[in-house]
């Protein structure tokens, strides 16, 4: 009898073990599947960035993301949103990570969680604090160990945070998979050796927190074991794993492309992008994210260099959270293609045959008995017949068809059965809102809260990003006996600025207005100048539009007047104001007093009527106006202004700049054919972005406060509150 109870003992102890080793390696990998709690799956993943929406709008977003088919719901981790200032940590509103986790945990989807926490994202400063950049003896990204303890801590943190909350697959959570760093590959390329050893540490460094699921490094092609690496881009399918034994995985298919204030919005066509994703999983895909499910909006002052409010993306899910039709059904029927596909997919390799010029078959076959295959045509014009297992298909141009029995096809890329639904902007109509305006003072050298020293200082330095604004002040003394004088030939004032944007005042007047773009921050302002006799007030208000995101060493990237500032056609010719005293004055008076919010609006005398400013630089305008009935998405058409900041209810909206222009060229365009950001293009001629998205939950029913600061001038009457809907 003892030998029984022994015997039995050891079996149970054998049994608790393979539980607890099941539990703690719940989720695992090979050369052709992501492996959870045993089962083999293909997955389809969509980035849904928690900052970019609002709490109230997460539920639906991740319903209607499983609704489409998807498996994962992966995002970002915002280093600057959750650290703001050292050691102090924001985990509310917008950015309260757990919870957005755990409703994705309620709704049955996964999690990809990438730390980075370097993650581009056209985020602010690539999500880095501003702070990290003044660090003692900090560079970013390299062998460098100030940046590492930085780096290290705030990994630690969000990694011992999900623990905390039983949020890995390994405790039963949702998180089956971390990433850390990001994109890190090219960097690592151009900047050599300690960027190989930057690259091993932080490998090493994540796996020893010991989250029990896999770590991936996405564009890493050297990513040590057992990171995976894995591909972004808007085509994957020629990507391999740098080991056999690792899943080959898709981080980011880019559904479309950010906009840039000053660009053409891009789109890109659904065909194409399901394309793309049935060649990836034809050529062994095993993991598919699409780069961005759901984009959002840069609220605030969240956007990267010269990126717009709008982080639209064109993807499936639109900015506001409607489907965009017919892109989010279209792929919604290619996910439940490969679904039935997934028992051949995870058991076998592809076998290819050739079919003809520019056609393919791949065939997945397991020993059990499925059978699947994608019947291939790479010809961006023409059609094809094709024959496999004695059977014709035809095949339209650029497209794959998707047999999940090797004999019926139920999905063609090409050929899109879900219904398209164009989006309308259709205005509230409750009546013209009724403004009133406040003007910005111009700040001179001899104001007394000026901060003086000798010299051009670079922006961030001063500001610390608390601000996109920063004065640059100074005085010029003119003799009586200048030639300009009495010639009438006014000097020529020249400024070198590093960006982004530039207003310049001469005793109080506007003088200029000059501003950079994403591929040109840096510019020159030259103009002639109305100077008289005595002392001369220069005012320089420098506008940065968002910090850089992405590059090399971008920590010692310049904002601001860095000079020269020079003042030609004097007796003595050209005058260097470069180094003589300047003074500084961070913010508007606005911000300062809070004009944004009720209790500051009420701090200042505001005008209205016929004393309202109109196309005045530097002006704020104030209105209230009540809740419309319904719960449609709605937004401010703001195409009557100029450029500036957005508040609802002491909420920052964001920048808004219908002033700029989109550039670019908005030909027609074709499904077929390789795709880039540049191909597929609209807006040229118009603004970038003419509508800012007004989130429901931010708004009371009657009294909302409407505040916009318009930098250029513009006419407020001509902002108006608008519903978007989908036309039937």
């Amino acid at each position: 009898m003892w030998y029984t109870l022994r015997i039995n003992l050891l079996l149970f102890i054998v049994l608790l073990s393979w539980v607890c080793s099941s539990v703690t390696a719940s989720v695992s990998y090979d050369g052709r599947a992501i492996i959870i709690n045993g089962r083999r799956r293909i997955l389809f993943s969509g980035s849904i960035h928690y900052p970019r929406s609002t709490p109230e709008m997460w539920p639906d977003l991740i319903q209607k993301a499983k609704d489409g088919g998807l498996d994962v719901i992966q995002t970002y981790v915002f280093w600057n949103g959750h650290e703001p200032s050292p050691g102090n940590y924001y985990f509310e509103g917008r950015y309260d990570l757990v919870r957005f986790i755990k409703l994705v945990h309620e709704a049955g989807l996964f999690v990809h969680l990438r730390i980075g926490p370097y993650i581009c994202a056209e985020w602010n400063f690539g999500g880095f604090p501003v702070w990290l950049k003044y660090v003692p003896g900090i560079a970013f990204r390299t062998d460098n160990k100030p940046f590492k303890v930085a780096m290290r801590g705030f990994t630690e943190k969000i990694v011992n945070m999900m623990k905390s909350e039983k949020l890995f697959e390994s405790q039963g959570g949702p998180i089956i998979m971390s990433q850390i760093e990001n994109e890190f590959g090219p960097v690592e390329w151009e900047i050599g050796a300690p960027g190989k050893a930057y690259t091993k540490w932080a490998a090493k460094m994540a796996v020893g927190l010991n989250t029990g699921v896999p770590w991936i490094m996405c564009k890493q092609e050297d990513a040590p074991d057992p990171i995976i690496d894995t591909c972004n881009g808007f085509y994957c399918e020629g990507f391999t794993p740098n080991k056999n034994y690792k899943p080959k995985m898709w981080t980011e298919a880019w559904t479309g492309w950010y906009t840039e204030f000053g660009g053409s919005v891009p789109y890109r066509p659904v065909e194409d992008l399901a394309y793309s994703v049935a060649r990836f999983l034809q050529n062994n895909g095993s993991f598919v994210n699409y780069y961005m499910y759901h984009g959002g909006t840069n609220f605030g002052r969240t956007g990267g260099g010269f990126i717009a409010t709008s982080y639209d993306y064109d993807a499936p899910i639109d900015e506001y959270g409607l489907l965009r039709e017919p892109k989010w059904g279209h792929l919604r029927d290619l996910h439940k293609a490969i679904k039935q596909c997934e028992p051949a997919l995870v058991s076998s390799y592809a076998t290819l045959t050739w079919l003809g010029k520019n056609l393919e078959a791949h065939v997945f076959k397991s020993e059990s008995g499925p059978c699947a295959a994608f019947l291939s045509n790479y010809d961006p014009e023409s059609s094809a017949k094709v024959t496999f297992e004695n059977v014709q298909y035809d095949l339209p141009p650029w497209s794959v068809s998707i047999l999940p029995d090797c004999k019926n096809v139920v999905f063609n890329t090409a050929r899109i059965k879900a219904n398209g639904s164009p989006m309308k902007m259709t205005p509230v109509s409750d009546g013209a809102l009724s403004w009133e305006s406040y003007n910005e003072e111009t700040v001179s050298a001899d104001d007394g809260d000026t901060l003086a020293m000798d010299g051009l200082w670079e922006q961030v330095n001063v500001t610390r990003d608390a601000s996109d604004y920063l004065w640059y002040l100074t005085n010029v003394n003119i003799e009586a006996d200048e030639g300009f004088l009495k010639n009438g030939q006014d000097p020529v004032l020249t400024v070198m600025s590093a960006g982004h944007a530039l207003l310049v005042f001469i005793n109080g007047q506007l003088s200029g207005t000059v501003y950079g773009g994403l591929d040109h921050p840096k510019l020159t302002y030259s103009g002639s100048v109305k100077l008289g006799a005595g002392i001369n007030k220069i005012s320089l208000l420098s506008v940065a539009v968002g910090l850089p995101n992405v590059g090399v060493h971008f920590e010692t990237w310049n904002a601001g007047v860095l000079g020269p500032v020079t003042m030609k056609g004097l007796n003595e010719g050209t005058r260097d104001l470069t180094s003589q005293k300047w003074a500084y004055k961070v913010g508007l008076k606005g911000e300062a007093l809070s004009l944004h919010t009720v209790s500051g609006s009420s701090s200042v005398e505001w005008v209205e009527g016929s004393l309202l400013a109109q196309k005045q630089p530097l002006t704020w305008y104030k209105t209230t106006f009540n809740a419309p009935e319904g719960n449609d998405p709605l937004a401010l058409d703001m195409n009557s202004m100029g450029k500036g900041l957005v508040w609802i209810n002491g909420e920052n909206i964001g920048r808004h700049w219908p002033g700029y222009t989109a550039h670019g060229s908005c030909s027609s365009c074709s499904y077929a054919g390789i795709y880039n950001e540049k191909k597929c293009r609209s807006n040229c001629g118009e603004a970038s972005q003419r509508w800012y998205h007004v989130p429901q939950s931010w708004l009371n029913p009657t009294g909302n406060l409407l505040v916009v600061f318009e930098e250029w001038g513009g006419d407020p009457t001509g902002i108006s509150l608008v519903r978007r809907t989908q036309t039937n």
